[in-house]
This record gives C-alpha cells, sequence and structure tokens, in this order.
C-alpha cells in the first residue's frame, strides 16, 4: 500500500471563505462543476475530490484558482451525489467507504473522462486528486490505459503500490504531502518515493511541516500556515500543469 484506506481526519475539516465562479452543469450524464475561460478543447483539467465533493464549496473553490491559471476546470461528481455536508467527523467513515467502493468510484471516474475524450479531445488532460479522489487521478496516469497526461495529487489515500508502479516513466506525477497524516505516512511517503525512483517515474513530492492530512483543501483558515501551505500547493500545480503543457505544445510543433 502506498496510502492507507480513508480514515477520520479524512471525513473531517473546516469551511473555506471565498465566492464561488463557476457553475453546476451535466457532462455525459454526471453532474458536473465547471469553472474556467479556456477552451475545453485547449487544456483541462479533471478534478477527483475528497469525500466532501460538489455538496460543501471548498473544492469548487480550488477549481476556481486553477482555472484563473488558464484552465477550463471540470469536477464531476464522483461521489453519485452522496457527498457529506458535515465537517465534524460524525460520519460512519466505514459504512461510507464500503458504500463508495472502488469498482463503483473507479466506473464513474472512467466513464467521465472517456466522455471527454470522446467530445473533446482536449490537446492536454491534466488530472489532479485530493485525498479520496487521489487514488483515481493516478489511475489516470497509467502508463498504457490512462488518459491523462500528468497529474497532482494531494494528501492521498487508498492509493496502492502498484497503482504506482502502473504510471511508468513517462507521465508525470506531483505529490503534496501533509507532515502529520496517519494516512500518508513518513514510512508510505519513503515506499512511494522508492518506487517512483525505481521506475525512473517522472516526479516531485513536497512535505509541508506541521500541517494535517486535509490542508490543501480543508484546512484551517485562521492557521496562517495552513494558509500559506494551501497556496503554495495551489501554485506548485499550477506551475507544474503549465511546465508540462508547454512542452507537450513544444513537442507538438517539432
Amino acid at each position: 500500500m502506498a496510502s492507507n484506506p480513508p480514515q477520520a481526519c479524512c471525513f473531517k475539516g473546516y469551511p473555506q471563505t471565498g465566492t464561488i465562479q463557476g457553475k453546476m452543469t451535466k457532462m455525459f450524464g454526471i453532474e458536473t462543476y465547471v469553472t474556467g475561460s479556456s477552451p475545453i478543447e485547449d487544456r483541462v483539467l479533471v478534478i477527483c475530490t475528497d469525500v466532501f465533493g460538489l455538496q460543501l464549496k471548498h473544492n469548487k473553490l480550488v477549481a476556481d484558482a486553477l482555472a484563473a491559471g488558464g484552465y477550463k476546470v471540470v469536477v464531476p461528481d464522483i461521489l453519485f451525489g452522496d457527498a457529506l455536508e458535515r465537517l465534524d467527523e460524525t460520519v460512519d467513515f466505514v459504512a461510507w467507504r464500503e458504500k463508495h467502493n472502488v469498482t463503483k468510484t473507479r466506473a464513474i471516474v472512467d466513464k467521465f473522462m472517456e466522455g471527454l475524450k470522446k467530445e473533446y479531445n482536449p490537446k492536454f488532460i491534466g488530472v489532479v486528486g485530493y485525498c479520496f479522489g487521489a487514488k483515481y487521478a493516478i489511475q489516470q496516469i497509467h502508463a498504457t490505459k490512462g488518459l491523462a497526461e500528468v497529474a497532482a495529487i494531494a494528501h492521498p489515500s487508498f492509493v496502492s503500490i502498484e497503482e504506482i508502479e502502473a504510471i511508468g516513466s513517462k507521465k508525470p506525477l506531483l505529490i503534496s504531502a501533509a507532515e502529520i497524516d496517519t494516512v500518508y505516512t513518513a514510512e508510505l511517503r519513503h515506499q512511494t518515493e522508492a518506487k517512483l525512483k525505481e521506475i525512473k517515474a517522472i516526479y516531485q513530492q513536497d512535505l509541508f511541516g506541521g500541517v494535517e492530512h486535509g490542508f490543501s483543501i480543508r484546512g484551517d483558515e485562521s492557521i496562517p500556515q495552513n494558509v500559506y501551505a494551501k497556496e503554495k500547493v495551489l501554485f506548485d500545480q499550477l506551475y507544474w500543469f503549465d511546465y508540462f503543457f508547454k512542452k507537450s505544445k513544444k513537442c507538438c510543433k517539432d
């Protein structure tokens, strides 16, 4: 295992401030948040959310921030209308995990990605995964079966070492990790690094000290360190996607 299954820390967080810029619509039969002025045929980022999905606004706010960097950003409801609304950890998270099993969730993500590729065929597809959604983002940069070119994930859960190995040496992966994390622990972080090094992957892993699991999406905004870390993750993700988007355009010209 490259990261443990979702635990209690994945089911708690803090309200986020900001005004939503995008809108809800249906894409390929799936409720989706869409934001950004860039043409979807040019460059698009797909966000695989944490367990709070699209009910609360924090995933939408992150999508807006990435869209401001020049991307069309789409956030499909990978939780089939069953996203959590309480940030207080009161949910029966074991039962919730069983309901949102790997087979059912992956089917939704695959359906969305296949529809995106078939209908719009974007020049560049990046995928972002937070916590619960990180597993499905990783799957989309599989060396031969993945439909995205580049991925960025933060404080991942439930990712297997086999899924890490399967990305191979061509599709770049950015990982943003929290120092205080029982899901993506120091030991699992090092195992992931070792595997990425072994397969000669294109990767970057950043560790943010003093912050907890979930910091990049639902951290306590009253703590300056959390605000810095969240903003830095967004900066890193945009820089990461920009670099490989520009590189892909150059390759196409060549």
